[in-house]
């Protein structure tokens, strides 16, 4: 199977569902693998997923969301596809599956180009975006997602559809997805290991923002935080698409090492300290409640006790630092509304004081949210720690609304481009001779 037959869903190379109307989706996280397996209802509205088939156990052979075990992970995959093909009753060939926000690079482009006919024609849009996607394949890079922000038309700006319009120039503004080929050839071997094809790969927080947030939220903007064990994503989603991706190598199991280092205690009951009574809030009773703390190896069998209050003062900063983390590295690029709202998603999330601490270091208003838009998820797996499986589900069902890149062409026109501000700028001087 080649590496990059999956990189476009109107690839000739790309493998033929073997039942039209079903899909798969895998999210390899570092706490925990999720498989969804889901069939296309026709409603009023349009299409619809219904979930018919989940598997999902503790994750194996993952360290920062990258495979560190091939064998661990390979029997993981195995296992949790397994799972989720006996309750769905259908056996799947061919998986979507989430690559993490840490292995993933978003970069802004803007190309401009002269328009030898007056009006424009959705040939002249395919053309430009073709031209910026052809700026970005590398040797070493794929291109996961190219996604068209805005159009302009003679300098005016927030075009949403240019054709038919007349102008001198044309212009789009894109965002486009990379990630590296060493981590999906490590994925693509696991996956043949498991006789499954990759049909896709979505960038984790792009779908966890498909399936957490909102119509009106993606269309006026938000800032989208998916919240992992190992990995904090976020997702800046504006004027209907995404804006700009990043990541902090922080999570939930670093909240769980501090608390186990504070308290003297091991990991396992860190983690169940964490879940029963962990919070970022103050409250006036907490430095007279006591909790029990159980002792590491080697200190005896005496349960020793904790305030509350201390609990409060462990996390409190680790969340901080991640929330901080995000606003600096999304700052950095320029691309940020300061009125869009946070939205919060992903297991770690769910720690009380997350969306008090998140609305205060961002200066914006902060919610909670789990995966919408998906029937047939059960209690137990429909809290925002499924958000990314959903997302993928959602996007399958949907259809990509992306100018997503094929196989890299040797023969791509290469253009010259100049820097400008915080965003790459490419005039193109002349046009294909095809196009005047």
């Amino acid at each position: 199977m080649s590496l990059f037959s999956f990189l476009s869903p109107k690839s000739p190379g790309a493998p033929a569902p073997s039942n039209p109307g079903l899909c798969a989706a895998l999210d390899l996280g570092s706490s925990k693998t999720v498989c969804f397996i889901s069939r296309t209802e026709q409603t009023a509205e349009g299409p619809r997923p219904r979930v018919i088939g989940v598997g999902h156990q503790s994750a194996r052979g993952m360290k920062g969301g990258v495979i560190a075990d091939l064998e661990l992970v390979r029997k993981n995959i195995r296992e949790t596809v397994q799972r989720a093909e006996r309750m769905a009753g259908e056996a799947v060939s061919q998986v979507s599956v989430a690559l993490t926000a840490a292995r993933v690079r978003g970069e802004g482009v803007t190309l401009e180009s002269p328009i030898a006919r007056s009006e424009i024609t959705e040939r002249d849009m395919r053309r430009l975006q073709d031209a910026a996607i052809a700026e970005f394949q590398r040797a070493d890079e794929v291109i996961l997602h190219a996604i068209v922000i805005s159009w302009m038309v003679d300098g005016q700006d927030e075009v949403s559809d240019p054709r038919g319009m007349y102008g001198r120039t044309l212009a789009v503004n894109m965002h486009i997805v990379t990630a590296p080929v060493g981590p999906l050839r490590n994925l693509l071997t696991c996956l043949e290991g498991c006789h499954l094809d990759l049909k896709n790969v979505v960038a984790a927080p792009y779908a966890a923002g498909l399936a957490a947030l909102t119509d009106d939220e993606i269309a006026l903007g938000a800032t989208l935080i998916d919240m992992g064990a190992e990995t904090s994503s976020a997702a800046v989603f504006a004027n209907g698409a995404l804006a700009r991706v990043s990541a902090a190598p922080v999570g939930g199991r670093h909240v769980t090492s501090d608390l186990a280092r504070g308290l003297q205690t091991p990991v396992a009951a860190a983690e169940r300290i964490k879940i029963l009574y962990g919070s970022a809030l103050e409250s006036p009773s907490d430095d007279r409640q006591m909790i029990e703390v159980p002792p590491v190896a080697g200190d005896g069998d005496r349960m020793n006790a904790a305030p509350r209050s201390m609990l409060n003062s462990i996390i409190r900063p680790r969340l901080e630092e991640t929330f901080e983390l995000l606003r600096d590295k999304l700052d950095i690029s320029g691309r940020v509304n300061q009125d869009h709202r946070v939205v919060l998603t992903g297991a770690a999330a769910q720690l009380p004081g997350s969306k008090e601490i998140a609305q205060r270091v961002f200066g914006r208003p902060a919610r909670l949210a789990a995966p919408h838009g998906v029937s047939g998820l059960g209690d137990a797996v429909s809290g925002p720690g499924f958000s990314v499986a959903s997302g993928i589900i959602l996007r399958e069902t949907r259809g990509a609304a992306e100018a997503i890149a094929g196989p890299p062409r040797l023969n791509a026109p290469r253009l010259r481009h100049r820097k400008g501000g915080s965003q790459q700028k490419t005039s193109v001087w002349r046009w294909l001779a095809e196009s005047f």
